[in-house]
């Protein structure tokens, strides 16, 4: 079908009379100037969009901060920072209380010894993690965007700041502390923890106030996912001193994981028959209990709460048989009640951990805008990035404040809330109801609780991160290269640390985006037989081919890194180059270009953006054009640099020409240099070079927007946006006489 209103498939106007039509091919009538002024009106009586002034657009910034101080501005910034006063006057309280309530209460049970047992993975205190399991979550509660995220502690964070912990305050050589001076160190490394916290907290707020949500791009799916996979692994390996009753020194730095393992194989004679069998026992009941929970989740009303019943019987077990004091099993102790007096974190140590702050918190908000993602995609609602930034950024400052370590949402506990009937973030409120009431009433009962039983819920919760490594073969034959970054990342995460692991893994897979800019594939087109449709030569024989015409579409961004290859690629096409039997062979058929190229239109509607040297490499495209006589077309020209850049072959770049005057196109500035530069306009749709305006011939036109390009018998170029390339038969640009179809129309 035709875009334009009466378009007919018949030569029809007095510039198209002459030209010759394939056999049985229908074509849309060419839009000469008459027919562009008839259907659409003067182009040249459009009134002129002027740039606005600075102090216009500085009064309407102004008038929008004023506003946003008025009472309803003031209103909306409110219901946009605190997302309850959205949702929750919509809330169905008959439909979803029950399920809320049900859900925070299992999340809530699961966070009390998932949070000691990440603390000791955080090398502090168990009931700080308790801490960290109640502040977070309110505060997301309140301003959170992910209805269905469950915030606190989460395996991988802990593993990150435990080791930093490890490396800023280090435990003395000998090991044998006492009790005062266990708590002395114990203090000191809740204090580098909260400062870890702060620090990370800080980065997400400066992120927010810069608008930066959008990183989260940058840490691709199988970045994240290979990154907890090789998490998982550390955190196994590193609880195997726990599992065995080893009393031996935490590894930190690069091929921790192997110095891990090798200490753990010299000890493993002094291992703890006792503390191997409650690993044991709890390995035994934790795993199938989860296996369970995962295989009839559709037909349990609530999953099976295995970590709290471990835990119980654990607890139970070592206080009838006095395991502590019979042989020597290490148990988590007294749990202060309340909570700690709010005190700021040592901020002399901010410099110190800034570099571990920040994959801190690179990691916490990509995990947790993933999750959030995927669950509002699930569930049909939107979340809000730059909000998470805000909601994960106050809610690791404000809870440094109470002494606990960085915290994000977390794989375990979201898939539970979910399965438990979670529906929005009032669930969080119940979680936090069920740790409140630990630190202030049940703490006691955990005095007795085996660290080892700690060790194996870590173990049991890195289940789902293990079984990330199922998807590789789908991936393998999905995308190969996401399947390269999963590995490489996943390799240097279990080799080096997590946090090299981390950044290697960024680094290869934007290193992965650049390399696929350079395996380019330049496409010649031709006319389909029997329609108006171009396709590339390559894939059909039943193509017309204009003779002394290439049409060529470039789809990849023109910069400093796919310059060479620009053009190697044309002037292999134009036969340019000098080398062309050493260039490798392209697409396109070998006729392509059997017959000198006397025009090229080279479609830029893939190249999204060009740089400086991409633009330097277009002008000298023009002049070599101009020397060996081929007239260059530029169409749909999109990036700033060509659209709006000078690719004049006479002058230097950014250079103005006293000429641009005579240009009468509508819009903004447009630049139009001499008779051996290029044609531009920043934002056209319809341009119109004419011998009235006494306008030198351009054998290159380039303008942003234009997606048809027609050039008559009368020496006129007229582009606009109707999707059609049309060449005239006795056009002196072309040389006379220089026959050829009547149009090169694109189908729109």
């Amino acid at each position: 079908m035709s875009g334009l209103p009466g378009a007919g498939t018949s030569p029809g106007l007095g510039e198209a009379s002459d030209l010759k039509f394939p056999l049985g091919a229908k074509f849309r009538e060419p839009l000469t100037e008459a027919r562009f002024q008839r259907l659409f009106g003067d182009a040249e009586q459009a009134p002129e969009l002027r740039a606005e002034p600075r102090s216009s657009r500085l009064c309407r910034r102004w008038r929008r901060l004023a506003s946003a101080c008025s009472g309803p501005g003031a209103w909306r910034l409110l219901r946009a920072r605190l997302p309850p006063l959205r949702w929750l006057p919509h809330y169905r309280w008959r439909a979803w209380l029950l399920g809320d309530a049900v859900a925070g209460v299992t999340v809530g049970i699961v966070h009390v010894p998932q949070g000691m047992a990440f603390a000791l993975l955080t090398s502090v205190p168990p009931v700080f993690g308790l801490y960290t399991s109640f502040f977070p979550v309110l505060i997301y509660t309140l301003l959170g965007t992910g209805r269905h995220l469950s915030t606190g502690t989460f395996a991988v964070l802990s593993l990150m700041t435990g080791s930093a912990v490890e490396r800023l305050v280090p435990e003395p050589l000998g090991g044998n502390l006492s009790g005062i001076e266990r708590e002395q160190l114990d203090a000191q490394r809740v204090g580098s923890a909260a400062a870890l916290a702060f620090g990370s907290g800080a980065l997400m707020l400066g992120m927010f106030a810069l608008q930066l949500g959008v990183l989260s791009t940058f840490l691709s799916e199988p970045v994240v996912k290979a990154l907890t996979s090789g998490a998982a692994l550390h955190v196994l390996v590193s609880q195997l001193p726990s599992l065995l009753g080893l009393p031996l020194p935490r590894q930190i730095g690069c091929f921790s994981l192997f110095k891990t393992l090798a200490a753990v194989l010299t000890a493993l004679p002094r291992s703890s028959p006792a503390e191997l069998t409650i690993s044991a026992l709890s390995l035994a009941l934790l795993v199938p209990v989860k296996e369970l929970n995962v295989r009839f989740r559709d037909k349990l009303p609530t999953p099976i709460p295995g970590e709290i019943v471990m835990v119980l019987l654990a607890s139970v077990l070592c206080f009838t048989s006095s395991l502590d004091t019979r042989y020597n099993v290490q148990i988590v102790g007294l749990l202060p009640g309340g909570f700690p007096q709010p005190h700021l974190p040592d901020l002399a140590e901010l410099p110190r951990i800034l570099a571990d702050s920040l994959p801190i918190a690179l990691v916490t908000f990509a995990v947790s805008a993933s999750l959030a993602s995927i669950y509002a995609d699930k569930y049909s609602y939107t979340i809000d990035s730059n909000q998470e930034l805000l909601a994960h950024g106050i809610s690791n400052l404000i809870s440094s404040l109470f002494s606990c370590f960085p915290n994000s949402a977390t794989l375990a506990t979201t898939s539970l809330l979910v399965d438990a009937g979670g529906n929005t973030q009032l669930a969080g409120l119940f979680s936090c109801i069920v740790v409140l009431s630990v630190l202030l009433w049940l703490g006691p009962f955990f005095y007795y609780l085996p660290k080892a039983v700690l060790a194996c819920i870590n173990i049991s919760s890195m289940r789902q991160m293990f079984f990330q490594m199922q998807e590789l073969p789908q991936l393998w034959r999905i995308s190969r290269m996401d399947f390269a970054v999963w590995m490489v990342t996943w390799v240097a995460v279990v080799i080096l640390s997590v946090d090299l692991g981390l950044a290697v893994g960024v680094v290869f897979s934007m290193m992965t985006v650049v390399c696929r800019t350079q395996r380019v594939q330049c496409l010649a087109l031709g006319l389909a037989e029997g329609t108006e449709l171009y396709r590339p030569l390559e894939e059909s024989h039943k193509l017309l081919k204009v003779p002394g015409l290439c049409i060529l579409r470039y789809p990849t961004p023109l910069y400093f890194g796919t310059r060479g290859q620009f053009r190697r690629i044309l002037e292999w096409h134009l036969g340019l180059g000098e080398g062309r039997k050493e260039t490798p062979k392209l697409d396109g058929p070998p006729d392509a270009v059997a017959e000198p190229v006397r025009v090229v239109v080279l479609d830029c509607s893939g190249i999204t953006f060009a740089d400086a040297a991409g633009a330097r490499e277009v002008v000298q495209l023009a002049r070599r054009c101009r020397d060996a006589g081929i007239h260059l077309l530029l169409a749909q020209c999109n990036g700033e640099s060509l659209s709006a850049g000078d690719t004049d072959p006479g002058r230097t770049l950014g250079q103005s020409d006293p000429r641009a005057a005579v240009c009468e196109c509508p819009g903004r500035s447009c630049s139009c240099p001499g008779e051996t530069g290029a044609y531009r306009s920043k934002d056209m749709h319809s341009v119109g070079l004419t011998r009235s305006f006494g306008v030198w011939r351009a054998p290159t036109i380039c303008a942003r927007g234009v997606s048809s390009l027609h050039v008559t018998n009368k020496t006129k170029l007229r582009a606009t946006g109707v999707h059609e390339v049309s060449l005239g038969v006795h056009t002196p640009a072309l040389g006379a006489p220089f026959s050829m179809p009547a149009a090169l129309q694109r189908h729109n």
